[in-house]
This record gives C-alpha cells, structure tokens and sequence, in this order.
C-alpha cells in the first residue's frame, strides 16, 4: 500500500514536471524570434502535443519511459535553442531608450553621459534631448525613491533619483524596447527585451509620468530614503557600475528577475544592514511600504499618511518646465528633514 502510494506521488510529481516544462517551452517558442514565424509556431504547436501525449502515457500507465525519453530529448534541444539567444545593443530602438548612458570617474567627480531630457507635447510626440554633466560626490545628500502606480496598489515602477544639493539626477530601470514594440509582462520572462538604465533630468522621468501619461493616468509619489553618506556613495557607484556594464556587455531585462524593483534591492546589496528580499519587492507596489517598515523613510508619520503627502502629481503639473522643477515638487514633503538627520 505504500509503496503503491509512493509511486503515484513519484509520478505525479514527473506530471508536474512535464506539464510546468511544456508550458514554459510553448511560451518560450511562441514568444522567441526564430523566422519564419510559422516554424516558431509549428514547433510551439509540437511542444504542446507532446507534453500532452507525455502527460497522457504517465496518466494511462502506458508507453510512460518512451514517451518520456522524447519529451527530455526534445526540451535539451529546446534549451539548447535557448543558450543561443544572447542580448545586442544593436537594434531599432524606440527613440526614448536609443541612447546607452554612460559614466566617467576622475576622483570625487563623475560625469553621467546623455542624460536625457525630452521637450515633450504629448508622450508619445516629443523632441530628444540629451546633455552631460558632472556630479560631485562629496555634495550626495539624497537618495528618493520614487513610485508610479496605475493599475493597482500592487504593481508600481520604480525609479531612483540622487540629489546633490539642487541637482537632482534619475534613473529608471527599464525594458529596452525595438521600435513599434509595445511592452508585456508575459514576453518580459522570455527575452524578449533588453535592460536599460535610463539616466535622466527629472523634468523627463518624473514629469512625463505626472504630466503627460493619460491611458492610464499615473499617480507619482516621491518619498526621501534614510540613509548614511557612505551608502548613499556606495549605492550612486554601483549604479554607475551597472550603467557602465550594459554599455559594454547587454543583458536581457526579466520580469521577475531583473525589474525595476529587483534590480533597485540588489544594488543595496553593497551596503552593510540590506534588506532581504520580500514578496513586498517582487510585487512593487509595496516596495515604498516595505522600506518603510524597515525605517528606510521617515516614521514620524503613519504609512498611509506619509504616502498621502508624498503625491507630487500636482506640485509636478504646476511646475512643468520650470527650471527649479526638482525644487518645487518637493516642497512641503514630509521626511526631508528625517532624511538629513538620518545621513
């Protein structure tokens, strides 16, 4: 009787098995760029049939080890098509992630290159526009984390933007888009897209999500991080590490795996006292509220409160093109001060 059991918690086991590797092989194939596309589709198609059948000989106690053996042939084979796909930086971009960033370092002073600040009219008509400038280290006093949700409390992209006194800096972890190419979730796990560091003037990264996003609108909270001067250099120079990386060496952007939250959690990891990761990161929505349990921002208020007077959606609309835009949409924030007294 146990072993009887035994066996069928075995093969229900190898079912699952099958079933969770021919799922993954028919969204692998359907989603890859193996031309001609009915050879992409007749291979999904092929996959399919014989997970089903693989699935049907374990069911029925018949033909299981054949069926078996051609199933693993065919998903090596799979994987093997699979190592062959690598990342370029040598595509038809969309014109908002055309440029790689990069960074030059000479002591205390890195200049960020093509930060990007687009004159937009709506957001999807605008005119590039790129600049150089030159931070110095030593004036880093600000880390903010900056949240834009529109579709639910649980999903929000995540930026970072570095102040040095009233020059303020952003970056945006994104999916590299090809021209004409519109962004899904599901085709984010597949390699699809390529990761890019938008480097940015807040006037861009902030105000095009305040201002300019109507379908679906975008609500925009900006919340100052609690950390020490030596995290904050630390922190500022691994995502410079990863700037200057992509530049030299593409990867790809994953949705689960490598986000704009994930990736945000991994580079604190050059700080001492990081914090783990939680399923609060993984559905980014929480990533604010999981920083604020662990006192990264300031707990002089409740976390709804603080999150209340953190919308800068209207203080952005009002300064628009504003040249001290940085400056005004953080007036009358709470957790500035915090923010110092934390550094």
């Amino acid at each position: 009787m146990i072993g009887r059991a035994a066996r069928l918690l075995g093969w229900g086991a190898v079912a699952l098995a099958v079933l969770g590797a021919g799922a993954w092989g028919i969204l692998a194939l359907h989603y890859s760029d193996l031309a001609p596309g009915w050879l992409r589709d007749a291979l999904a198609a092929l996959t399919g049939l014989l997970a089903l059948a693989t699935l049907g000989s374990i069911v029925a106690g018949r033909r299981r080890g054949a069926l078996l053996a051609l199933f693993a042939v065919g998903f090596v084979a799979l994987l093997l098509y699979w190592g062959t796909i690598t990342p370029s930086n040598a595509r038809d971009w969309a014109p908002e992630v055309a440029r790689l960033p990069s960074a030059t370092i000479d002591g205390d002073l890195v200049t960020l290159h093509d930060i990007r600040n687009f004159d937009y009219r709506t957001e999807t008509d605008f005119t590039p526009a790129y600049y150089d400038r030159t931070f110095d280290l030593r004036r880093l006093d600000a880390v903010d984390m900056v949240t834009s949700y529109w579709m639910g409390p649980a999903i929000a992209h995540v930026l970072v933007s570095f102040g040095f006194g009233d020059d303020h800096v952003a970056v945006s972890i994104e999916a590299r888009k090809e021209r004409s190419e519109g962004y899904s979730s599901v085709q984010g796990f597949f390699k699809r897209y390529e990761l890019i560091y938008v480097v940015g003037d807040e006037r861009d990264l902030i105000r095009v999500r305040t201002n300019y996003r109507r379908d679906p609108p975008e609500d925009v909270y900006l919340y100052r991080v609690r950390t020490p001067a030596d995290n904050r250099r630390r922190f500022f120079l691994e995502y410079i590490r990863a700037i200057n990386e992509l530049r030299a060496e593409p990867h790809f952007y994953n949705t689960l795996t490598t986000n704009c939250t994930t990736s945000v959690l991994l580079h604190t990891r050059v700080n001492p006292g990081h914090l783990p990761l939680s399923w609060k990161v993984l559905l980014s929505g929480y990533a604010a509220e999981y920083a604020y349990e662990h006192g990264r921002l300031d707990a002089s208020l409740p976390f709804e409160e603080l999150t209340r007077r953190s919308r800068i959606n209207d203080a952005a609309r009002a300064a628009d093109q504003a040249p001290d835009f940085s400056q005004r949409i953080r007036e009358g924030l709470p957790g500035l001060a915090a923010a110092l007294a934390g550094s």
